[in-house]
């Protein structure tokens, strides 16, 4: 409870709050973690090749047959925020400006209301004609087994960042967490660069930024954070929560 206590007062003091946010907070949403036992890496084999720029431009078609099965993307509009993603649009609520830095895919922050997202690895809700940059939602990608652009036929790309690309917004990402008052990262095991690498830049360009990990598990940085807490992101939050609330 003293850790939990320590986190709504930081949360009240901070006025700029920046959010690493990682598969744990989709997983309370029921999408499965890519690297547990029932994750993408698990059920499938060959992932980093199927899924690259490389597969793509090679054999666009079978990309997407592939890229489709892979991410079940008939059920991802299925999907909605957790307990997680509210409590980060809670924050907005209560006069916070808070930046989300997300590696997941899902869009599931934006479905929760949070006005300032950056997802840095993309989204899984849209794609976009390499062509002539004609951008087709979730609904159209499902209709089509190839989705093709309408305007010129040339086959579209999903806007996920595939293996071997460039991460957007990453700079901006870096820039965003040295600048602010509290930097919280959720359900991440920060193994995955250069994303891990934030809390890193954080201790040795703004050393006043304090620095939280809410995570099921003990990972490698644990040392780089003033605060860390086990437990499931949901249970953590409605405990902050209702420590701010009462004071």
């Amino acid at each position: 409870m003293d850790k939990i206590r320590q986190l709504a007062q930081w949360i009240k003091e901070a006025n700029t709050i920046a959010v690493l946010t990682g598969a744990g907070m989709s997983t309370e949403s029921g999408i499965p973690d890519f690297r547990s036992e029932n994750g993408l890496y698990a059920q499938e084999d060959h992932v980093e090749y199927y899924l690259s720029e490389h597969y793509y431009k090679k054999d666009p078609a079978d990309f997407w047959r592939r890229f489709k099965r892979m991410f079940s993307l008939k059920m991802m509009g299925g999907f909605a925020p957790n307990d997680g993603h509210r409590f980060l649009r809670w924050l907005e609520e209560m006069g916070k400006t808070v930046t989300i830095l997300t590696q997941n895919i899902d869009g599931l922050h934006t479905k929760a209301g949070s006005t300032n997202v950056i997802e840095l690895h993309g989204t899984l809700q849209t794609a976009t004609c390499p062509s002539c940059g004609n951008k087709y939602d979730l609904s159209f990608i499902n209709r089509h087994e190839v989705p093709r652009c309408e305007k010129c036929q040339t086959i579209v790309k999903p806007d996920v960042v595939l293996f071997g690309g460039l991460v957007p917004r990453i700079e901006e990402a870096f820039a965003r967490a040295a600048e602010s008052d509290l930097l919280l990262a959720m359900g991440t095991s920060l193994e995955v660069a250069p994303v891990n690498q934030i809390p890193f830049y954080v201790a040795a360009e703004s050393p006043a930024t304090r620095k939280v990990l809410i995570n099921k598990t003990a990972t490698r940085m644990d040392g780089m954070f003033d605060l860390v807490i086990y437990g499931g992101i949901g249970e953590t939050v409605a405990s902050v929560r209702k420590q701010i609330q009462a004071e």
